[in-house]
């Protein structure tokens, strides 16, 4: 990259997109979950009730038994002055509402009530400053607040508490107003549920008979309202919240480190694969990202492999062509000069030594456009072909039976172990002929070839080694004879005879079936050249 595309901010990335809404989506769910506390909320409201129903139950007990007189001598009913001080002075220690009513439903006494000059005065208790429209709360706590109110209202929508019966305070009560009143007026305790607006949002409310020897003689109510019971749910939500707003602040931060450490190699991977896609030199290099041990330094490597291959191919290429180029000049050449002396010639000899000549020089235009013919399809028939199970003692066993009928050479072979390998049996036919061929047009008149195959148990290998008597291999050209158009053939032999592509594609076959190919030469234990050998390693089925 230049120094301008280093310097250009980078665009968004969707990975860092995706990233994101995954990761929050799935805390959002998370936390919205953890954020409905119905089962607790419920649970609460449970416990509130019950303590009221102990508490109405004290009350009212205490009221049967002090605040009664006889109306008739087989009657009591209540005292309307003691009953509302009790009333008033055994609520004030805990909190709530209470209110009596007497048996036929009027009002009796009311602990909000207070007796005025001019009549009853109403006192309501207004809620704490700090509560009501957020004032005097923690400035860091009011966003959080406004997001648990927005949730808190939507939530409100599907909650089952918008079914409640709404609680009503009319002015002048009567036990027919509420329910339980008149379950308690007939002797059987009942609670309530209500729901109302404000921060309170529910109203508990229970009522039990008064009764003095099994005589009704009247029904406390007691109520409070579900502030605290917010309060306390207010408080876990608001910690809650406070906690997910670490987490996804956490979250963020976490999700642009893995798309940067994801994007942007990626991208650069692109932009070098990119330019070298357009490129037409090997000065672009694929990032190597290697040290990283995670699947983007595999794809460097492998892009990067992929690349050198790539140019390598390229380099193969070019140089095939060149070397194909000059091999053909050869003998065009040479046919180019005997076509133009024979023009001028007349003697009928020289004539038919230029004809020989040319025919020559077609036949081995002909065999080398063969053999590159066959040596350009054959990495790309490599690619494609399917393999089987090749066994190399049926295969070598044929191939010696059929050079044995030449009187002039003599064929070795021995086997041991499984000789199985995976490959294409055409191809490797091909070069196990090449090199008997190769190995009988070195040996001299009389000699012998000898061929070993074995498998080895250590490396799971099956090595095939073919020895040949002849003058052996030029000292230093161990290598180069698997050279394209290397040609080094006995000194008898007529030019021309062989393409010097054979070795060469025995080599790419070997190396296709991910085995190797080498070549040395056999010495006595003088140090004197006896003959070459060559050894195929192939890897076991």
């Amino acid at each position: 990259m230049n120094s301008e595309e280093l310097s250009r901010p980078e665009p968004p990335s969707p990975i860092l997109r995706r990233i994101l809404a995954i990761n929050i989506l799935a805390l959002v769910i998370l936390v919205a979950g953890l954020l409905y506390h119905g089962q607790y909320r419920q649970s609460l409201i449970d416990q509130e009730l019950v303590g009221l129903r102990v508490h109405a139950e004290i009350l009212a007990a205490a009221l049967g038994e002090t605040a009664t007189e006889y109306a008739t001598p087989n009657s009591q009913r209540l005292q309307p002055n003691i009953a509302v001080q009790m009333v008033r002075r055994l609520v004030e220690t805990t909190g709530g509402r209470a209110r009596l009513f007497s048996p036929d439903g009027i009002l009796i006494a009311d602990s909000r009530q207070m007796p005025g000059s001019g009549g009853s005065v109403l006192r309501i208790e207004l809620p704490p400053p700090d509560e009501g429209d957020h004032i005097g709360r923690d400035v860091f706590d009011w966003p959080f607040n406004a997001a648990l109110d927005a949730y808190e209202g939507v939530l409100g929508f599907f909650h089952a508490g918008r079914h409640m019966p709404i609680y009503l305070d009319p002015p002048r009560q009567q036990a027919s107003d509420y329910s339980e009143v008149v379950s308690a007026l007939r002797g059987d305790a009942l609670d309530a549920v209500r729901r109302t607006s404000g921060n309170a949002k529910f109203v508990l409310s229970t009522a039990v008979p008064v009764q003095s020897y099994k005589q009704v003689l009247g029904a406390l109510m007691l109520s409070q309202d579900s502030r605290q019971i917010e309060e306390a749910l207010r408080q876990v939500q608001l910690n809650i919240v406070q906690v997910f707003a670490l987490a996804l602040t956490v979250t963020v931060l976490l999700s642009f480190y893995l798309a940067r450490t994801m994007a942007r190699p990626i991208r650069r991977l692109a932009a070098a694969a990119e330019q070298v896609r357009h490129g037409h030199h090997q000065q672009y290099a694929i990032p190597d990202f290697s040290e990283r041990g995670d699947e983007i330094g595999e794809l460097s490597v492998a892009l990067k492999e992929m690349t050198e291959a790539l140019w390598s191919r390229m380099d193969a290429i070019e140089s095939f062509a060149a070397d194909v180029s000059h091999e053909i000049k050869n003998p065009l050449t040479s046919l180019r000069s005997a076509v133009e002396t024979a023009a001028r010639v007349t003697d009928p000899d020289q004539q038919k030594k230029l004809m020989d000549i040319i025919l020559d020089d077609v036949e081995r235009l002909d065999r080398l456009i063969s053999d590159i013919s066959d040596a350009s399809r054959l990495d790309a028939e490599l690619s494609r072909a399917e393999t089987e199970i090749v066994d190399l003692d049926v295969m070598l066993s044929s191939l010696i039976q059929a050079h044995g009928t030449d009187p002039d050479c003599r064929y070795e072979y021995s086997a041991s172990g499984d000789l199985k390998v995976s490959g294409m049996e055409s191809r490797l036919g091909q070069v196990f002929a090449n090199l008997l061929t190769n190995a009988a047009s070195f040996n001299p008149a009389g000699g012998s070839i000898k061929v070993y195959a074995v498998s080895e148990n250590t490396k799971g290998d099956i090595v095939i080694t073919i020895d040949d008597e002849g003058p052996g291999i030029p000292q230093g050209r161990e290598k180069a004879i698997f050279d394209r158009f290397y040609s080094e053939r006995p000194k008898n032999e007529k030019f021309g005879t062989h393409s010097g592509l054979g070795l060469s594609i025995s080599k790419l076959i070997i190396e296709a079936h991910d085995g190797s190919i080498e070549a040395e030469n056999r010495v006595d234990l003088n140090g004197q050249v006896i003959g070459a050998r060559f050894c195929v390693r192939l890897p076991r089925s």
